[in-house]
């Protein structure tokens, strides 16, 4: 393979913006080989999130770049051959844990933002695109999860005297105190009690091989969010909140925490941001305006998602079938998704800061 040659590849690439992290492809290190027979140019490039949503995106850039250079010699074609994988975090260093490629919290300062929902509409949007994903619902001391996806009285397959299977449900693997025991059985223990508690939910559970884990934290900074961040090599951190000024307190909290303990904060999503109404249309910001925007500036992370009060979300986690699955193709489903992929993309990032891009190879027919 020659210099110049190299030197096209390059420069081609450097061409092309991945459409979600708005980062070149050659600096994102997609490129896992190229090769040139006669006038045809092949690349094998590699992507570190589902990319089925901008393959085509991808593939039309990549086109017009390459219809634009001027050196490309007797090169007339190109063919680029699109993939993704999920980026490796630190979790298989963990036992029970060995399977699951990334491990990410989804937390709130305080309870009733919304994180629940945000969390299986999460997973679910991320599922959608391919991905293998996994939900624990880590609120001990009150689990939804198990209503939010109809599994309520399901009980886990045993495997071996300390392992379980998760319980597979809408293309997800999930686990869940609610399924251990019943829905009037309470919780009375101790925070030390409850944060070992879901350390076992989480190492003894058999999970199969997934791309991602989300967990859905309880509301808080205490005892169980501690252990989750200390004992376990979380890939990063989701916090939900509302536009709320008393809920933006208590989310700052949520990622100083998260910060303090070296989790990496992959950014903000707000719920409740706008209400309109279903009689007349009128939009009106009722818990206040921007202010999952400034949270996220103030700390340097990305706004995943701004989504609006909406009735239907609510309604459809009721039924036991999230907005995702129940209406794949409404406006908020598609929020879902964008939002996903971006956490996704942001773990990229992640990777890629810990020097974890991919190896270039160079070959030619």
């Amino acid at each position: 393979m020659s210099a110049e040659q190299q030197a096209l590849v390059e420069d081609l690439l450097s061409r092309v913006k991945d459409p979600v992290l708005q980062r070149d492809l050659l600096g994102l290190g997609c490129l896992q080989k190229f090769a040139i027979n006669g006038s045809l140019l092949s690349l094998d490039l590699q992507f570190a999130y589902p990319i089925d949503s901008y393959r085509w995106a991808i593939e039309q850039q990549l086109q017009q770049a390459f219809d634009e250079l001027a050196n490309k010699g007797e090169l007339a074609e190109l063919k680029p051959q699109l993939s993704w994988l999920a980026p490796n975090g630190m979790s298989a260093t963990v036992p029970g844990l060995e399977q699951v490629a990334n491990v990410v919290a989804i937390a709130s300062g305080k309870g009733g933002v919304g994180k629940s929902s945000s969390t299986v509409n999460l997973a679910l949007a991320l599922a959608s695109q391919g991905a293998k994903v996994g939900v624990l619902d880590a609120d001990i001391y009150g689990p939804s999860l198990t209503h939010m996806l109809g599994v309520e009285g399901e009980r886990p397959r045993i495997k071996t005297e300390k392992q379980m299977y998760p319980i597979e449900k809408v293309g997800l693997a999930m686990i869940s105190m609610g399924n251990l025991v019943t829905d009037k059985t309470p919780m009375v223990w101790r925070g030390p009690m409850a944060a070992g508690a879901l350390q076992q939910l989480l190492t003894q559970t058999a999970w199969p091989q997934l791309d991602y884990l989300l967990i859905d934290m309880p509301p808080g900074t205490g005892d169980i969010q501690l252990t989750l961040s200390q004992k376990v090599p979380l890939s990063g951190a989701v916090i939900v909140t509302t536009p709320q000024s008393i809920a933006l307190l208590d989310a700052v909290k949520g990622i100083e925490m998260f910060q303090k303990v070296q989790v990496p904060v992959l950014g903000v999503v707000e719920n409740m941001a706008r209400h309109i109404c279903s009689n007349c249309g009128h939009e009106e910001a009722i818990f206040g305006e921007g202010g999952g925007q400034r949270l996220a500036l103030d700390y340097g992370v990305a706004l995943l998602a701004s989504m609006p009060l909406d009735s239907q979300v609510r309604a459809d986690v009721d039924s036991g079938l999230p907005t995702v699955v129940k209406s794949p193709d409404s406006a908020l489903a598609l929020a879902y998704k964008e939002a996903a992929i971006k956490l996704a993309a942001r773990l990229w990032v992640q990777a890629l800061e810990r020097g974890a891009g991919p190896e270039l190879v160079f070959s030619q027919d």
